[in-house]
Protein backbone atom coordinates (compact mmCIF):
# COMPACT_ATOMS: atom_id res chain seq x y z
CA UNK A 1 0.00 0.00 0.00
CA UNK A 2 1.49 3.32 -1.03
CA UNK A 3 0.61 6.99 -0.68
CA UNK A 4 1.13 7.91 -4.33
CA UNK A 5 0.72 6.29 -7.72
CA UNK A 6 3.20 7.32 -10.41
CA UNK A 7 2.30 7.06 -14.08
CA UNK A 8 4.98 6.56 -16.68
CA UNK A 9 4.86 5.97 -20.43
CA UNK A 10 4.37 2.39 -21.51
CA UNK A 11 7.60 0.61 -22.50
CA UNK A 12 8.32 -0.60 -26.00
CA UNK A 13 7.30 -4.22 -26.52
CA UNK A 14 9.82 -6.98 -27.22
CA UNK A 15 8.79 -8.62 -30.51
CA UNK A 16 7.32 -12.11 -30.53
CA UNK A 17 9.50 -13.90 -33.09
CA UNK A 18 7.74 -16.79 -34.88
CA UNK A 19 11.05 -18.50 -35.60
CA UNK A 20 11.53 -18.98 -31.85
CA UNK A 21 8.17 -20.65 -31.25
CA UNK A 22 8.30 -24.14 -29.75
CA UNK A 23 6.27 -26.54 -31.87
CA UNK A 24 4.92 -30.06 -31.65
CA UNK A 25 8.05 -31.67 -33.12
CA UNK A 26 11.67 -31.45 -31.95
CA UNK A 27 13.73 -28.72 -33.57
CA UNK A 28 17.22 -29.08 -35.06
CA UNK A 29 19.53 -28.92 -32.00
CA UNK A 30 22.58 -27.92 -34.05
CA UNK A 31 20.73 -25.00 -35.61
CA UNK A 32 19.38 -23.89 -32.25
CA UNK A 33 22.83 -24.09 -30.66
CA UNK A 34 24.25 -21.99 -33.48
CA UNK A 35 21.45 -19.45 -32.94
CA UNK A 36 22.18 -19.22 -29.22
CA UNK A 37 25.92 -18.85 -29.78
CA UNK A 38 25.25 -16.06 -32.28
CA UNK A 39 23.10 -14.33 -29.66
CA UNK A 40 25.86 -14.65 -27.06
CA UNK A 41 28.39 -13.15 -29.49
CA UNK A 42 26.08 -10.24 -30.28
CA UNK A 43 25.46 -9.52 -26.60
CA UNK A 44 29.17 -9.66 -25.80
CA UNK A 45 29.88 -7.22 -28.63
CA UNK A 46 27.29 -4.79 -27.26
CA UNK A 47 28.47 -5.01 -23.63
CA UNK A 48 31.17 -2.28 -23.81
CA UNK A 49 28.48 0.25 -24.76
CA UNK A 50 26.15 -0.53 -21.86
CA UNK A 51 27.00 2.51 -19.74
CA UNK A 52 23.77 3.38 -17.96
CA UNK A 53 23.05 0.30 -15.87
CA UNK A 54 24.75 -1.14 -12.77
CA UNK A 55 25.45 -4.70 -13.94
CA UNK A 56 29.19 -5.38 -14.21
CA UNK A 57 29.70 -7.23 -17.51
CA UNK A 58 33.46 -7.74 -17.10
CA UNK A 59 33.50 -11.42 -16.20
CA UNK A 60 34.18 -14.76 -17.84
CA UNK A 61 32.99 -17.98 -16.23
CA UNK A 62 33.25 -20.06 -19.40
CA UNK A 63 35.76 -22.37 -17.72
CA UNK A 64 32.95 -23.45 -15.40
CA UNK A 65 30.86 -24.74 -18.29
CA UNK A 66 30.74 -28.31 -16.91
CA UNK A 67 28.73 -26.95 -13.95
CA UNK A 68 25.87 -26.52 -16.42
CA UNK A 69 25.59 -30.28 -16.81
CA UNK A 70 24.18 -30.88 -13.31
CA UNK A 71 21.26 -29.44 -11.36
CA UNK A 72 22.51 -27.92 -8.11
CA UNK A 73 19.51 -27.07 -5.95
CA UNK A 74 20.18 -25.39 -2.61
CA UNK A 75 16.94 -26.33 -0.85
CA UNK A 76 16.41 -24.52 2.46
CA UNK A 77 19.01 -22.90 4.68
CA UNK A 78 22.66 -22.79 3.55
CA UNK A 79 23.74 -24.51 6.78
CA UNK A 80 21.18 -27.31 6.53
CA UNK A 81 21.81 -30.60 4.76
CA UNK A 82 19.03 -31.96 2.59
CA UNK A 83 18.01 -35.37 1.33
CA UNK A 84 19.05 -34.80 -2.29
CA UNK A 85 22.67 -33.99 -1.50
CA UNK A 86 23.05 -32.23 -4.86
CA UNK A 87 23.84 -28.73 -3.69
CA UNK A 88 26.58 -26.10 -3.29
CA UNK A 89 25.75 -25.00 0.25
CA UNK A 90 29.33 -25.02 1.53
CA UNK A 91 30.19 -22.53 -1.21
CA UNK A 92 27.07 -20.52 -0.36
CA UNK A 93 28.12 -20.33 3.29
CA UNK A 94 31.51 -18.96 2.22
CA UNK A 95 29.81 -16.25 0.13
CA UNK A 96 27.54 -15.27 3.03
CA UNK A 97 30.50 -15.16 5.42
CA UNK A 98 32.52 -12.92 3.09
CA UNK A 99 29.69 -10.44 2.51
CA UNK A 100 28.77 -10.40 6.21
CA UNK A 101 32.33 -9.28 6.92
CA UNK A 102 32.07 -6.72 4.13
CA UNK A 103 28.87 -5.44 5.77
CA UNK A 104 30.48 -4.86 9.16
CA UNK A 105 29.24 -7.98 10.97
CA UNK A 106 30.73 -11.09 12.48
CA UNK A 107 29.54 -13.97 10.32
CA UNK A 108 28.22 -15.88 13.35
CA UNK A 109 25.92 -12.97 14.27
CA UNK A 110 23.93 -12.86 11.04
CA UNK A 111 21.74 -15.19 9.02
CA UNK A 112 21.99 -15.01 5.24
CA UNK A 113 21.56 -16.80 1.96
CA UNK A 114 22.01 -16.34 -1.79
CA UNK A 115 18.91 -14.79 -3.37
CA UNK A 116 17.63 -14.17 -6.88
CA UNK A 117 18.63 -10.51 -6.49
CA UNK A 118 18.01 -7.31 -4.56
CA UNK A 119 14.22 -7.51 -4.74
CA UNK A 120 14.07 -10.83 -2.89
CA UNK A 121 16.52 -9.40 -0.36
CA UNK A 122 14.27 -6.39 0.27
CA UNK A 123 11.23 -8.64 0.63
CA UNK A 124 13.04 -10.87 3.14
CA UNK A 125 14.31 -7.89 5.12
CA UNK A 126 10.88 -6.23 5.32
CA UNK A 127 9.15 -9.53 6.15
CA UNK A 128 11.64 -10.00 8.99
CA UNK A 129 10.87 -6.48 10.21
CA UNK A 130 7.10 -7.06 10.04
CA UNK A 131 7.30 -10.06 12.36
CA UNK A 132 8.73 -7.84 15.09
CA UNK A 133 6.94 -4.59 14.23
CA UNK A 134 3.52 -5.59 12.86
CA UNK A 135 2.02 -2.12 13.43
CA UNK A 136 4.84 -0.12 11.87
CA UNK A 137 4.80 1.84 8.65
CA UNK A 138 7.58 1.51 6.09
CA UNK A 139 9.49 4.72 5.40
CA UNK A 140 11.58 5.17 2.26
CA UNK A 141 12.72 8.06 0.12
CA UNK A 142 11.39 9.06 -3.27
CA UNK A 143 14.70 7.74 -4.62
CA UNK A 144 14.22 4.21 -3.24
CA UNK A 145 14.05 1.31 -5.70
CA UNK A 146 10.58 0.59 -7.05
CA UNK A 147 10.69 -2.91 -5.59
CA UNK A 148 10.22 -1.38 -2.12
CA UNK A 149 6.66 -0.42 -3.09
CA UNK A 150 6.09 -3.93 -4.49
CA UNK A 151 7.30 -5.51 -1.26
CA UNK A 152 5.07 -3.23 0.82
CA UNK A 153 2.04 -4.26 -1.25
CA UNK A 154 2.87 -7.97 -0.95
CA UNK A 155 3.34 -7.70 2.81
CA UNK A 156 0.27 -5.54 3.38
CA UNK A 157 2.32 -2.73 4.90
CA UNK A 158 1.75 0.99 4.48
CA UNK A 159 4.59 2.74 2.65
CA UNK A 160 5.31 6.38 3.42
CA UNK A 161 7.39 7.94 0.65
CA UNK A 162 9.54 10.82 1.91
CA UNK A 163 11.37 13.59 0.03
CA UNK A 164 15.06 13.34 -0.67
CA UNK A 165 17.71 15.99 -0.23
CA UNK A 166 19.39 17.69 -3.17
CA UNK A 167 22.11 15.01 -3.10
CA UNK A 168 19.53 12.20 -3.40
CA UNK A 169 19.63 11.01 0.21
CA UNK A 170 16.60 10.54 2.44
CA UNK A 171 15.98 13.61 4.61
CA UNK A 172 16.22 12.57 8.30
CA UNK A 173 14.10 15.51 9.47
CA UNK A 174 11.24 14.52 7.17
CA UNK A 175 11.51 10.97 8.50
CA UNK A 176 11.38 12.21 12.09
CA UNK A 177 8.25 14.28 11.45
CA UNK A 178 6.46 11.42 9.67
CA UNK A 179 7.41 8.85 12.31
CA UNK A 180 6.27 11.16 15.12
CA UNK A 181 2.93 11.73 13.38
CA UNK A 182 2.43 7.99 13.03
CA UNK A 183 3.09 7.49 16.73
CA UNK A 184 0.47 10.12 17.62
CA UNK A 185 -2.29 8.72 15.42
CA UNK A 186 -1.52 5.04 16.04
CA UNK A 187 -0.14 4.58 19.56
CA UNK A 188 0.66 0.98 20.42
CA UNK A 189 0.87 -0.24 24.02
CA UNK A 190 2.53 2.99 25.10
CA UNK A 191 5.70 2.19 23.12
CA UNK A 192 4.59 3.51 19.78
CA UNK A 193 4.00 1.48 16.62
CA UNK A 194 7.66 1.46 15.66
CA UNK A 195 9.18 2.21 12.27
CA UNK A 196 10.57 0.15 9.40
CA UNK A 197 13.05 2.25 7.45
CA UNK A 198 14.54 1.43 4.06
CA UNK A 199 17.94 3.07 3.71
CA UNK A 200 19.04 3.09 0.08
CA UNK A 201 22.77 2.51 -0.29
CA UNK A 202 23.31 3.65 -3.85
CA UNK A 203 20.14 5.27 -5.19
CA UNK A 204 18.99 4.31 -8.66
CA UNK A 205 19.58 7.58 -10.49
CA UNK A 206 22.31 9.28 -8.43
CA UNK A 207 24.07 6.53 -6.50
CA UNK A 208 23.66 8.38 -3.19
CA UNK A 209 24.14 6.67 0.18
CA UNK A 210 21.51 7.14 2.89
CA UNK A 211 22.96 7.55 6.39
CA UNK A 212 21.78 4.52 8.38
CA UNK A 213 22.83 5.96 11.74
CA UNK A 214 20.98 9.25 11.22
CA UNK A 215 17.87 7.55 9.88
CA UNK A 216 17.72 5.14 12.81
CA UNK A 217 18.02 8.04 15.23
CA UNK A 218 15.31 10.04 13.44
CA UNK A 219 12.84 7.14 13.31
CA UNK A 220 13.19 6.31 17.01
CA UNK A 221 10.42 8.81 17.86
CA UNK A 222 7.98 6.12 16.62
CA UNK A 223 9.29 3.47 19.03
CA UNK A 224 11.36 0.43 18.06
CA UNK A 225 13.09 0.65 14.69
CA UNK A 226 14.14 -1.83 12.01
CA UNK A 227 16.46 -0.47 9.32
CA UNK A 228 16.79 -2.45 6.11
CA UNK A 229 19.72 -1.29 3.99
CA UNK A 230 19.00 -1.78 0.31
CA UNK A 231 22.65 -2.03 -0.67
CA UNK A 232 22.03 -3.83 -3.96
CA UNK A 233 24.08 -1.41 -6.01
CA UNK A 234 26.15 0.43 -3.42
CA UNK A 235 27.01 -1.88 -0.55
CA UNK A 236 30.42 -3.13 -1.70
CA UNK A 237 31.23 0.40 -2.93
CA UNK A 238 30.30 2.00 0.40
CA UNK A 239 32.40 -0.62 2.20
CA UNK A 240 35.54 0.67 0.50
CA UNK A 241 34.66 4.30 -0.24
CA UNK A 242 37.14 6.86 1.16
CA UNK A 243 34.32 8.86 2.79
CA UNK A 244 33.24 5.83 4.87
CA UNK A 245 29.44 6.07 4.44
CA UNK A 246 27.44 4.81 7.41
CA UNK A 247 25.54 1.92 5.83
CA UNK A 248 26.17 -1.41 7.53
CA UNK A 249 25.41 -3.49 10.62
CA UNK A 250 27.98 -1.63 12.71
CA UNK A 251 26.19 1.62 11.82
CA UNK A 252 22.74 0.37 12.85
CA UNK A 253 21.33 -1.75 10.02
CA UNK A 254 19.23 -4.77 11.01
CA UNK A 255 19.11 -6.39 7.57
CA UNK A 256 20.99 -5.78 4.33
CA UNK A 257 20.51 -6.88 0.73
CA UNK A 258 23.38 -6.88 -1.80
CA UNK A 259 23.28 -7.79 -5.49
CA UNK A 260 25.84 -10.17 -6.91
CA UNK A 261 25.42 -9.33 -10.59
CA UNK A 262 26.02 -5.58 -10.16
CA UNK A 263 29.39 -4.36 -8.86
CA UNK A 264 30.72 -7.93 -8.40
CA UNK A 265 29.50 -9.32 -11.72
CA UNK A 266 27.76 -12.59 -12.64
CA UNK A 267 25.99 -14.06 -15.69
CA UNK A 268 22.76 -14.63 -13.74
CA UNK A 269 20.85 -12.20 -11.51
CA UNK A 270 21.68 -13.04 -7.91
CA UNK A 271 22.41 -11.51 -4.55
CA UNK A 272 22.73 -12.09 -0.83
CA UNK A 273 20.45 -11.07 2.02
CA UNK A 274 21.77 -10.76 5.56
CA UNK A 275 19.87 -10.19 8.81
CA UNK A 276 20.72 -10.08 12.48
CA UNK A 277 20.39 -13.65 13.64
CA UNK A 278 18.36 -12.69 16.72
CA UNK A 279 15.64 -11.28 14.42
CA UNK A 280 15.29 -14.42 12.30
CA UNK A 281 13.08 -17.35 13.32
CA UNK A 282 14.67 -20.50 14.71
CA UNK A 283 15.26 -23.19 12.05
CA UNK A 284 12.64 -25.90 11.65
CA UNK A 285 12.50 -28.85 9.26
CA UNK A 286 10.41 -27.66 6.32
CA UNK A 287 9.28 -31.13 5.25
CA UNK A 288 10.14 -34.74 5.94
CA UNK A 289 11.04 -35.52 2.34
CA UNK A 290 13.61 -32.72 2.03
CA UNK A 291 14.94 -33.02 5.62
CA UNK A 292 16.13 -29.41 5.35
CA UNK A 293 15.41 -26.44 7.59
CA UNK A 294 14.15 -23.45 5.62
CA UNK A 295 13.94 -19.80 6.60
CA UNK A 296 14.49 -18.67 3.03
CA UNK A 297 11.71 -17.16 0.93
CA UNK A 298 12.27 -19.62 -1.89
CA UNK A 299 12.31 -23.38 -1.47
CA UNK A 300 14.38 -24.41 -4.49
CA UNK A 301 17.31 -22.00 -4.89
CA UNK A 302 20.06 -21.80 -7.47
CA UNK A 303 23.17 -23.63 -6.43
CA UNK A 304 24.77 -22.39 -9.65
CA UNK A 305 24.36 -18.75 -8.56
CA UNK A 306 26.10 -19.52 -5.27
CA UNK A 307 28.93 -21.25 -7.14
CA UNK A 308 29.40 -18.32 -9.52
CA UNK A 309 29.41 -15.76 -6.70
CA UNK A 310 31.92 -17.83 -4.76
CA UNK A 311 34.18 -18.03 -7.81
CA UNK A 312 33.97 -14.28 -8.42
CA UNK A 313 34.72 -13.36 -4.81
CA UNK A 314 37.41 -16.02 -4.45
CA UNK A 315 39.27 -14.44 -7.39
CA UNK A 316 39.13 -11.07 -5.63
CA UNK A 317 39.29 -11.51 -1.87
CA UNK A 318 38.82 -8.44 0.30
CA UNK A 319 41.92 -6.70 -1.07
CA UNK A 320 41.00 -7.41 -4.68
CA UNK A 321 37.45 -6.16 -4.17
CA UNK A 322 38.77 -2.97 -2.63
CA UNK A 323 41.16 -2.41 -5.55
CA UNK A 324 38.32 -3.06 -8.00
CA UNK A 325 36.08 -0.50 -6.25
CA UNK A 326 38.80 2.15 -6.17
CA UNK A 327 39.46 1.68 -9.90
CA UNK A 328 35.76 2.13 -10.61
CA UNK A 329 35.69 5.29 -8.47
CA UNK A 330 38.65 6.70 -10.39
CA UNK A 331 36.84 5.99 -13.66
CA UNK A 332 33.78 7.85 -12.34
CA UNK A 333 35.87 10.94 -11.64
CA UNK A 334 37.42 10.62 -15.11
CA UNK A 335 33.88 10.60 -16.47
CA UNK A 336 33.08 13.83 -14.63
CA UNK A 337 36.19 15.51 -16.04
CA UNK A 338 35.53 14.43 -19.63
CA UNK A 339 31.81 15.18 -19.55
CA UNK A 340 32.58 18.64 -18.19
CA UNK A 341 34.76 19.29 -21.22
CA UNK A 342 31.93 18.00 -23.41
CA UNK A 343 29.68 20.70 -21.95
CA UNK A 344 26.92 18.47 -20.53
CA UNK A 345 27.10 19.64 -16.89
CA UNK A 346 27.93 16.40 -15.04
CA UNK A 347 27.24 15.93 -11.33
CA UNK A 348 28.34 13.16 -8.99
CA UNK A 349 27.56 12.55 -5.34
CA UNK A 350 30.46 11.74 -3.02
CA UNK A 351 32.09 8.37 -3.75
CA UNK A 352 29.42 7.32 -6.25
CA UNK A 353 29.99 5.41 -9.47
CA UNK A 354 27.00 7.24 -10.97
CA UNK A 355 27.61 10.35 -13.06
CA UNK A 356 24.54 12.38 -14.08
CA UNK A 357 24.55 14.77 -17.03
CA UNK A 358 22.27 16.54 -19.49
CA UNK A 359 20.13 14.10 -21.43
CA UNK A 360 21.55 13.80 -24.96
CA UNK A 361 19.89 13.05 -28.29
CA UNK A 362 17.90 9.83 -28.48
CA UNK A 363 20.40 8.15 -30.80
CA UNK A 364 23.13 8.63 -28.20
CA UNK A 365 20.87 7.28 -25.44
CA UNK A 366 20.20 4.18 -27.54
CA UNK A 367 23.78 3.65 -28.68
CA UNK A 368 25.22 3.85 -25.17
CA UNK A 369 22.25 2.31 -23.32
CA UNK A 370 22.00 5.32 -21.01
CA UNK A 371 19.45 5.40 -18.19
CA UNK A 372 17.36 8.57 -18.26
CA UNK A 373 14.85 10.32 -16.05
CA UNK A 374 13.36 13.54 -17.38
CA UNK A 375 16.13 15.89 -18.55
CA UNK A 376 18.88 13.81 -16.93
CA UNK A 377 20.90 10.83 -18.12
CA UNK A 378 23.51 8.89 -16.20
CA UNK A 379 26.35 6.44 -16.64
CA UNK A 380 27.62 4.04 -13.99
CA UNK A 381 31.30 3.12 -14.02
CA UNK A 382 31.09 -0.55 -13.09
CA UNK A 383 33.92 -2.88 -14.08
CA UNK A 384 33.35 -3.10 -17.85
CA UNK A 385 33.06 0.69 -18.35
CA UNK A 386 36.39 1.95 -19.67
CA UNK A 387 37.92 5.36 -20.15
CA UNK A 388 38.01 4.77 -23.88
CA UNK A 389 34.25 4.18 -23.90
CA UNK A 390 33.74 7.45 -22.01
CA UNK A 391 35.98 9.21 -24.53
CA UNK A 392 33.91 7.86 -27.42
CA UNK A 393 30.67 8.87 -25.70
CA UNK A 394 32.03 12.40 -25.30
CA UNK A 395 32.91 12.52 -29.00
CA UNK A 396 29.30 11.62 -29.78
CA UNK A 397 28.08 14.31 -27.37
CA UNK A 398 30.08 16.92 -29.28
CA UNK A 399 28.52 15.84 -32.59
CA UNK A 400 26.23 18.61 -33.90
Amino acid sequence: MTDTVMTRPAPDLVPDLPELHIGALPADPAADTARLLDLASALRAEAPRVLGFPGNLAFDFSDLGPALSILTNNVGDPTSSDASGVHTKSYEQAVVRFLAQTAGAHADDVYGYVTTGGTEGILFGLATARRHLPNADIYASDQAHYSVARAADLLGLHLVTLPSNDDGTLDPESLKVAAFFHRRVRPHAGRGPGAIVVATIGTTMRGAYDDVTELRRAAAVAGDVHVHADAASGGPIAAHAPSNPRWNFAHGADSISISGHKIIGAPVPCGVVLARKDLVDEPVIASEYTMASARTLGCSRSGLAALLLWSALRRLGHTGLRAHILRCLETAQYGVDQLTQAGVHPTRTTDSLTVCFDRPADWIVRKWHLACEGPTAHLITVGHVTRSAIDELCRDLRTP
